[in-house]
């Protein structure tokens, strides 16, 4: 599946680590750009799952209005496929308004997918995907990754065990084709000249986003992800096997079933969140098309906004 080049240079990207900042900075580009806004947060397209997935307020969203948030239930499932093939809708949609498409969000798939298009892959097998699933609950998501590392070692260093939806895919891909994922989902970047011209990530300093992170997870707890997971796990269709691998819900999941202490829980989720925002440090860095806009962390969002303007209008940029 490859996007449409003519209108992706209409669009503008914001990525960035989870508690980076790229709320505040896309609200003020937004309204200097007259955007609307685009998810890239895989988590945010679930339902009901709003404390632990940073979602932007009612109100942040009545100023602004955003898409690609609250699309499935918990239960549900959502592909990559599904994202780009409603993303690009709703990009060609704001455009016919006259507005412009602003992505913003911290999943680097999401990403790399929208630029250089994405491998649609075989069909479910849902034998093999039951069968590998038993043995993940059997043997541990550690052994799984292993699977796959036998067969396809670059997609499983990309991967976290945990990520358990993705590693059973990608195992399905190579048993069904024949051929690792890692061989099939290498899209290359566009030729510079149909590359959107405004693509950036935030990069802010280790330190201050480590200190952002573990305040986040503190003012989630106080805002009642608890109490939001307790509900989630108590609705009739409890969350599938993809959103309760959410960070946050993940560990708060252990907490409740397993009998994990809640102060080990919310360690757990503040360690496993900064190790999130290294990893999506890697998918940035790695795209050509993404330029790294340092900041200090003392900036106001008004002014990360002038900068961006101002680096998308450079010559070459």
């Amino acid at each position: 599946m490859e996007n449409n080049s003519e209108l992706l240079k209409q669009c503008w990207f914001l990525a960035g680590p989870t508690a980076g900042g790229k709320t505040a900075t896309a609200l003020a580009l937004a309204e200097v750009l007259d955007a609307e806004i685009v998810s890239m947060d895989s988590m945010a397209i679930y339902r009901r799952m709003d404390i632990g997935t940073a979602k932007p307020t009612q109100e942040e969203r009545s100023h602004v209005p955003h898409h690609l948030i609250d699309v499935v239930e918990p239960h549900e499932e959502f592909s990559v496929s599904d994202y780009v093939q409603q993303a690009e809708k709703i990009a060609g949609d704001i455009t016919q308004r006259s507005r412009t498409p602003l992505f913003v969000g911290g999943t680097g798939l999401y990403l790399r997918s929208m630029l250089r298009g994405v491998f649609d892959g075989p069909d479910a097998d849902w034998d093999l995907r039951r069968e590998l699933e038993r043995q993940a609950d059997e043997n541990g998501n550690d052994w799984l990754l292993e699977e796959l590392r036998k067969i396809d070692a670059p997609t499983a260093a990309r991967l976290h065990p945990n990520d358990v939806r993705r590693v059973i895919r990608a195992i399905e891909v190579y048993k069904v084709t024949g051929q690792p994922l890692s061989n099939q989902h290498d899209h290359v970047p566009l030729p510079k000249d149909e590359q959107p011209a405004a693509v950036f990530w935030i990069h802010p300093p280790r330190a201050w986003l480590h200190e952002r992170v573990n305040g986040r997870v503190d003012l989630m707890m106080d805002q009642g992800l608890l109490g939001e997971t307790r509900q989630l796990l108590a609705s009739d269709l409890p969350p599938g096997r993809t959103a309760r691998q959410a960070l946050g819900y993940r560990e708060l999941i252990e907490h409740l079933e397993d009998g994990v202490s809640l102060d080990v829980a919310v360690d757990q989720i503040k360690t496993g969140t900064r190790q999130f925002a290294k990893r999506q440090h890697t998918w940035f860095r790695n795209l050509e098309e993404c330029q790294s806009v340092p900041i200090t962390g003392t900036e106001s969002p008004g002014t990360l906004a002038e900068t961006l303007l101002r680096l998308a209008s450079a010559p070459g940029g």
